[in-house]
């Protein structure tokens, strides 16, 4: 079996509840121009991911992680639509990544 490639030209780092709009032109701009791009959202950026509109702009993502202590803290029992990660996946994703964008 063929390793996945888990890097990305962007990764976009969401802790804030206020980060939607921002990070919905953002994926679209990636889509449109190919780049590849992964998503990590914590603190109660994890919120977004409640809402319609983020779940669609994360079609295309190489990758969509919350962290789970956040999930379970801003959103407890409520399934998650993404995979749960901790602090390690985002140090990881982050040294894949070939620039980070903070949101």
């Amino acid at each position: 079996m063929e390793a996945q490639d888990l890097t990305a030209d962007l990764l976009f780092v969401v802790s804030t509840d206020r980060g939607a709009g921002p990070l919905a032109g953002l994926a679209a701009a990636c889509r449109r121009r190919g780049a590849r791009w992964a998503c990590f959202f914590t603190n109660d950026g994890v919120k977004l991911l409640a809402e319609e509109g983020v779940r669609a702009a994360m079609q295309g993502a190489a990758r969509e992680v919350a962290c789970e202590h956040s999930w379970e803290r801003f959103m407890g029992g409520t399934a998650c639509p993404v995979e749960l990660g901790s602090q390690t996946d985002h140090s990881a994703l982050v040294a894949r990544a070939a620039r980070v964008v903070s949101l």
